[in-house]
């Protein structure tokens, strides 16, 4: 199928940036849908993007913003819960009321970013939000061309993973670590945004969901370790059993900023780890997190410092998607 124009919904945050920048680099035209315009204040100057205010929870604008679009890439998800945003509505409820959206104005290509370890059965109330989203939308595989996408922890310059734990390596002497052996496979966000925007036309991916990895698999441990050598820094680490992990969850719930929650823990409890290896329709060469982790953890610059508070404030697109 011919696909000329693209909406991104969600496309103004983290792993959203990179995909409507490769998006606009392969000529598409990019329409991003957010809540709040400013928020993509970086995409304007691309010269085939459009960002435009949506209200998602309202079928109506939604419908009017995707109209004359050809296919939809949908990004939408968050960590933790709001008042205004819960794990249902995002999770669930929005790829359903998107799909529904397609089908009725005749959108036939539909990507969507759920999380690796999404299960109906799963310990925690995001995995169990993603793999409804995902029954949800594949009650359309028949009439649409779906793609899902399940990643690991995806890293980059802005993402609230990596960044969150080099704040506190920096700034506290001891690094007190819930679920220190739970086990993640990073992959670099720009690996992420070339396999979607690969995939939009390729009809090998049509009907199939994707688990997405990197090259190499890490404990929580070890990936702070990580985060100290790229900073040259030491710090002892004090791993907590599962007791104690609940119990600092719980406590930093009641903090202003959320950093952690109970749920969190309990999707660490399933390992974010691929069983094999990637499909062969979407196989490229992946960048390993040592080749980029220094380049933006080491950014001592104003800028750079921005970048940390700002991921440590949980004011980015998580990086578990």
């Amino acid at each position: 199928m011919t696909i000329k124009q693209v909406a991104v919904i969600g496309g103004a945050g983290f792993v959203g940036s990179s995909i409507v920048s490769k998006l606009d680099a392969a000529g598409f035209q990019v329409k991003v849908l957010t809540r709040h315009r400013e928020r993509g204040k970086h995409l304007i100057l691309l010269p085939h993007v459009k960002v435009q205010n949506c209200n998602l929870s309202d079928d109506a604008a939604l419908s009017a913003s995707l109209s004359g679009c050809d296919a939809v890439i949908n990004l939408v998800g968050i960590l933790h819960e709001r008042k205004n945003s819960t794990f249902e509505s995002a999770h669930h409820q929005l790829p359903k009321r998107i799909a529904n959206t397609c089908h009725q104005l005749g959108i036939k290509r539909l990507i969507h970013m759920s999380a690796l370890g999404a299960d109906l059965t799963a310990p925690s109330q995001y995995l169990r939000s993603k793999a409804q989203g995902e029954a949800a939308i594949k009650t359309f595989q028949e009439v649409m061309n779906i793609t899902i996408f399940q990643p690991s922890v995806i890293f980059g310059r802005d993402d609230q993973f990596l960044n969150l734990f080099a704040s506190l390596v920096r700034y506290l002497p001891m690094i007190i670590l819930a679920k220190p052996a739970a086990k993640f496979q990073p992959i670099w966000v720009d690996d992420v945004a070339s396999i979607v925007v690969n995939s939009l036309q390729n009809d090998d991916t049509y009907g199939n969901s994707y688990p997405l990895g990197g090259p190499e698999v890490y404990t929580l441990q070890n990936l702070i370790e990580k985060i100290m050598q790229a900073l040259h820094k030491k710090r002892p680490i004090l791993g907590l059993g599962d007791r104690l992990s609940y119990l600092q969850a719980g406590l930093m719930e009641l903090l202003p900023v959320q950093l952690m929650s109970r749920d969190n823990v309990r999707s660490m409890e399933v390992d974010s780890v691929l069983d094999g290896e990637m499909a062969q329709e979407i196989q490229m060469t992946l960048t390993s997190l040592d080749a980029v982790l220094p380049s933006y953890i080491q950014n001592e610059t104003p800028r750079g410092a921005y970048h940390q508070f700002r991921a440590a404030a949980g004011r980015v697109i998580n990086a578990r998607r």
